[in-house]
């Protein structure tokens, strides 16, 4: 016996226009930078210390006087990626490294001149991985609605601006790099050496 109930027809295939595959490929890269940006984020949430109780109260399961959890003692001091290490360290440049590419250079990168040089490779520059930190954590902090409607205003003003100045200065942390998309070039400034405290005999 053959069947003869009828056909339903499959979905007719949706297209996507061409030009507006570019802006879905940007919408979902940037989608991928704050998820993971939000993973970073939550994970300090998790390494954060509880609160110490009120004055005056105790915590319900609270060790001898003096304990330390040996757990708290290992995490990081600071969220400054200066003051990571390892592992830490790597996870947070991951996600500075997305927040730089996909928001940051295609907004504010700006050309490429003696006068405002820039390194493809900046993750290697120590100083350029501090500042763009550094500003990258203001930009969480005043991109955030608790920051109220000035909060961008405010990150431009007294962080981007500044990160800016020094960053792509003619002698900053890019001065021996590219100068030109043509010519690409690398090269990490060397640092003074520490002074040595010993006196020798």
């Amino acid at each position: 016996m053959s069947d003869t109930s009828p056909t339903i027809p499959g979905p007719e295939p949706f297209r996507v226009p061409d030009g507006d595959l570019n802006d879905l490929a940007s919408t979902l890269a940037k989608t991928m930078a704050e998820v993971r940006q939000h993973g970073v984020i939550l994970d300090r949430l998790g390494s954060e210390p509880d609160p110490l109780p009120a004055a005056g109260q105790q915590a319900d399961s609270a060790p001898g006087a003096g304990a330390a959890d040996p757990e708290q003692a290992d995490g990081p001091a600071s969220v400054f990626i200066l003051a990571l290490g390892g592992e830490a360290y790597a996870v947070e440049l991951a996600a500075l490294s997305d927040w730089v590419n996909y928001l940051f250079l295609p907004v504010y990168g700006r050309e490429i001149s003696t006068t405002r040089p820039w390194c493809a490779q900046w993750h290697e520059h120590p100083e350029a991985v501090a500042r763009l930190h550094a500003l990258w954590l203001a930009w969480q902090q005043f991109s955030d609605t608790e920051a109220g409607l000035s909060g961008p205003s405010t990150w431009h003003r007294d962080h981007l601006d500044q990160t800016l100045v020094h960053l792509r200065a003619p002698d900053g942390p890019f001065a021996a790099c590219t100068t030109s998309v043509n010519r690409p070039n690398h090269r990490v400034l060397a640092t003074p050496a520490p002074e040595q405290s010993g006196v020798a005999a």
